[in-house]
């Protein structure tokens, strides 16, 4: 779930579900209730004026067990005296105005605030008293040994307050500490996690939910199994046993109740959490391992896997030089293939704080990996020569893009530079430089492109594959081979829509979604390295592989599941606003991967793409003439000539479509 919510947003009617289940309990109802809302300055004086005339009470009793004297016994004086003390003490302390005084924040100066009261009280009592009887000495010892029972009561109520107010806090904390949860499932996962939980400080599994009704009422390695086929039989079943949450022990239970029980528990403000292996575990490593249910694990197909054994031997012993390091594909790639044995790892990226970070994270994570951050742009071929010459990598990942469509649109000079040009620098020095295997991330937006970053991505690609089909036909000299992937939007990447979202709710929203039929295909960040690095390996040499993605997922439907995950009602507490599709932007992204446009491989999720193949010397000539007009911020020549080169190129809600039928002459 989403935490780091405002005090902007609108809370949902669950959200303070542990405190109101603490509540249910007798013991706490009424401490329960003052600990979220003072109590009611009626009802503090009202407390006070019946202890001060408490203790009027028990001064008249002693003073007729000590002296027993008859005017003691007397009607009229009994009268007089506790008529006396309820009207002077109710009068006492509306004047000292002691209600307002919070009883949890009672100091030592309001003690003294109490004794003033209580001698006003005192003061006025003996003016009546002396109004209908006669005055003695032993009314006036009377009069201050009720000052002092009274002081005694009214601190005594307070310090027993506060006091059953802490041990109360403290029990929610207990409570707080030691999560009460249902677990998901009866499998032997289940079991192994209500083994592993079963003396936990920290998750306190109190039943198990199933799909199955046939199970309901059932006994489940101890626990009761239980039912729930609606938010209210959900919600009716989580108010009576306290719990504040559901744990799934697998991937797909997640997804199979992505549409039931997490909208149930999404509407009542329940959290979701994934306990993704238990395994051996023991109970500290499992604790650890729990996290929320994020919407990566709603994707509607199964994880990518990949055959790691090929890819350790495929890296074993190698240099590797990653561009664009510290971005998001290029900083996993760096951290799974710290894990493969390899013998240096350069770290390549203009940007300064994420490679601090990256670094960071790298000596902590991995103490003995020998790496080395380098600070460089692609733009600039002598920086790289150096870093090729210095290092010689033996396989190079290119991650190092530009990626943003809009701001591509308004800086397309920038883009074709970095996107395209500085692909052409780092593919010449990988041959320069006799790198075995040269690796480029490519895009979807690639396909048939609508905007200048698509094309750009297009260009390099083009460029790439055709300096590898070069060597290969023996028309240029060199043993790089090149390999180009290509996969749509990564989910939680900087800048991309999962975060963005994920601030926006922060912000009470609204969620910001171009168009309610807009989709995109996604996978996660660390499948995504996988597959690179697994297509790096195969024998796809001077191909573009295309990954499969699964089905495309409506950014609306994506929008509405995070709101849902983070505890609110779409439209109620958050709303979704349309704003429009952005320069450049597609509706719907083209499909990367089916039969009439791919050739199959050995790997089920990767597959060749089937494109127009370019020589290259045509790849040299458009570097050199394109590198030439973005350098000199030629704009309207250099669109032309990228429609040229890449006739699918057709933009759409840009202001480049002006030059769609206006080809370079």
């Amino acid at each position: 779930m989403v935490t780091g919510i405002t005090a902007t947003t609108t809370i949902p009617r669950r959200t303070d579900l542990l405190y109101r289940s603490v509540l249910n309990s007798r013991i706490y109802k009424y401490i329960g209730r003052a600990s979220v809302k003072y109590l009611d300055v009626r009802l503090v004086l009202a407390m006070d004026v019946f202890l001060s005339v408490l203790a009027s009470c028990v001064v008249y009793g002693i003073a007729v067990f000590i002296l027993d004297w008859d005017i003691l016994l007397q009607l009229k004086f009994r009268l007089v005296w506790l008529i006396s003390s309820a009207v002077a003490s109710a009068l006492s302390f509306l004047v000292m105005r002691t209600y307002t005084i919070i009883i949890r924040h009672t100091e030592f100066r309001d003690i003294i605030k109490f004794l003033l009261a209580l001698g006003l009280k005192a003061a006025m009592m003996a003016v009546l008293m002396l109004a209908f009887l006669p005055f003695s000495w032993w009314i006036a010892l009377m009069l201050l040994f009720d000052v002092l029972f009274s002081i005694l009561l009214l601190t005594a109520m307070r310090l027993l307050m506060m006091v059953f107010y802490n041990l109360y806090k403290s029990k929610v904390r207990e409570i707080q500490r030691c999560r009460r949860v249902f677990l998901y499932g009866v499998s032997d996962k289940s079991a192994a996690a209500i083994s592993r939980f079963k003396d936990s400080s920290h998750y306190n599994i109190v039943g198990v939910i199933t799909p199955n009704p046939s199970l309901r009422h059932t006994r489940f390695a101890d626990k009761t199994v239980y039912y729930c086929d609606s938010e209210a039989a959900l919600d009716r079943l989580a108010m009576t046993s306290s719990s504040t949450g559901i744990l799934f022990t697998a991937q797909n239970d997640v997804k199979l109740e992505n549409n039931r029980l997490l909208r149930f528990a999404g509407n009542l403000g329940l959290k979701t959490f994934i306990l993704p292996e238990v395994g051996e575990l023991d109970e500290v490593q499992a604790v650890s391992s729990i996290r929320n249910v994020r919407i990566e694990d709603l994707l509607a197909r199964d994880e990518i896997r990949i055959s790691m054994q090929e890819v350790l031997s495929g890296f074993s012993g190698k240099t590797v030089l990653v561009t664009g390091a510290a971005g998001s594909i290029g900083s996993e790639l760096c951290r799974q293939l710290s894990t493969f044995g390899i013998s240096k790892l350069i770290l390549f990226d203009n940007a300064e704080t994420p490679m601090h970070n990256l670094r960071l994270e790298l000596e902590d994570s991995f103490p003995d990996l020998d790496f080395v951050p380098v600070i460089g742009d692609v733009r600039l071929e002598r920086r790289l020569d150096f870093t090729f010459r210095h290092y010689r990598p033996d396989v190079v990942f290119h991650a190092a893009a530009y990626k943003h469509v809009p701001l591509m649109e308004e800086n397309p000079c920038e883009s074709v530079l970095v996107n395209f040009v500085g692909t052409g620098y780092v593919a010449e020095k990988c041959v320069e430089y006799g790198v075995e295997k040269m690796v480029m991330i490519s895009t979807d937006k690639a396909v048939n492109p609508t905007n200048i970053m698509g094309c750009t991505k297009r260009l390099a690609e083009i460029y790439v594959q055709s300096l590898g089909l070069a060597i290969e036909k023996g028309e240029r000299q060199g043993k790089t081979k090149f390999v180009t992937t290509r996969f749509g939007n990564v989910l939680g990447s900087n800048g991309s829509v999962i975060p963005r979202f994920l601030e926006q709710i922060a912000k009470g929203g609204p969620l910001t979604v171009t168009h309610p039929e807009i989709t995109r295909f996604f996978m996660t960040i660390p499948e995504a390295c996988r597959l690179v690095m697994e297509a790096a390996v195969m024998d796809t040499a001077n191909r573009i592989c295309v990954f499969d993605m699964g089905e495309p997922v409506r950014i609306d439907s994506l929008a509405r599941r995070m709101i849902e995950l983070s505890g609110f009602k779409v439209d109620k507490d958050i709303r979704i606003e349309y704003t429009g599709l952005r320069s450049g932007e597609k509706l719907f992204e083209e499909v990367l991967s089916n039969e009439e446009n791919t050739d199959p491989t050995m790997h089920g999720r990767i597959r060749i793409a089937k494109v127009r193949t370019y020589a290259y010397s045509e790849a040299v000539d458009a570097v050199e003439r394109l590198g030439d007009y973005a350098r000199n911020v030629r704009i309207p020549e250099m669109v032309r000539l990228m429609k040229q080169i890449v006739p699918e190129f057709i933009s759409k809600n840009s202001k480049f479509s002006e030059y769609d039928e206006a080809p370079l002459s």
